[in-house]
């Protein structure tokens, strides 16, 4: 029993020595295969679906037509001899010169017309003895003086929507203006509390004058009027909106210029 145990395993520790043929000609057609599949993949997509180039466009060329060649001056003549603006155009002889100014014998008027002469006044002499009295004194024009400008003051107007609330209390004007241009017409937005004060004041245009516009918003907002009965019969309103227009006269002060400093010498 031992032994039958001993030689089947020292067969099983035997290798075969036998020739592989069969693994072989695997190889060979798995070789075979792979080299046909590697030139059906380069024939597919190098031959059926070529990768594309993009190609750059030609580069212009200018030709330009000279008599250096028989060609060119050939073509030239032909331009020239099919030319339809010379039908229409006037050529001068080829003795004439350019910008040759024609010769004009200068006529004097007095040569065709001959003037009239005037006489000569007769000589007079004054043989009066000259007086002795030294002349009169010379008369001086004085200036007429330029009449006083009058003074047109600034006024203040309100629309007919707050002419309800009577007439109102205006403040002491003192505008000062920023330069020497003269203000446009100013108007505001105003609403008008049941007190009689000016609640809200929005301008509408502009004087042209920044310091000018904040000063007549200051100036309307201080104004009060003696009660609000324009919205008396709405109880739900509380302010009366309306209008008022700044027009400005040449009472408003200027600038004054900087002193020039004194220079020492």
């Amino acid at each position: 029993m031992n032994s039958v145990i001993s030689q089947s395993a020292a067969e099983s520790l035997i290798f075969s020595w036998d020739s592989p043929h069969g693994e072989k000609l695997a190889i060979t057609i798995f070789l075979a295969l792979s080299l046909i599949a590697h030139a059906l993949c380069f024939y597919i997509f190098q031959i059926v679906y070529p990768p594309t180039v993009a190609l750059l466009p030609p580069p212009a060329r200018v030709t330009l037509i000279t008599p250096d060649s028989e060609e060119g001056r050939t073509l030239l003549r032909w331009i020239d001899a099919e030319d339809p603006a010379l039908a229409f155009t006037t050529r001068r002889p080829q003795e004439t010169k350019l910008r040759a100014v024609p010769k004009a014998e200068h006529v004097p008027s007095y040569s065709a017309i001959e003037p009239t002469l005037k006489n000569i006044p007769p000589l007079e002499r004054d043989l009066r003895i000259p007086s002795c009295q030294p002349p009169g004194a010379v008369h001086f024009a004085r200036r007429k003086t330029a009449p006083p400008i009058s003074v047109a003051k600034t006024s203040v107007s309100f629309s007919n929507e707050l002419q309800a609330c009577g007439t109102p209390i205006l403040p002491e004007p003192a505008f000062v203006a920023s330069n020497e241009e003269m203000p446009e017409t100013i108007r505001f937005r105003v609403a008008v509390s049941k007190l009689g004060e000016v609640r809200y004041c929005f301008p509408i245009n502009s004087s042209g004058d920044p310091a000018l516009d904040q000063q007549a918003r200051l100036y309307i907002a201080r104004c009060r009027f003696p009660q609000n009965t324009a919205n008396a019969g709405k109880p739900d309103a509380f302010l009366a909106w309306g209008t008022a227009t700044i027009v400005w006269g040449n009472d408003i002060a200027r600038p004054q210029p900087a002193a020039a400093a004194s220079v020492t010498p």
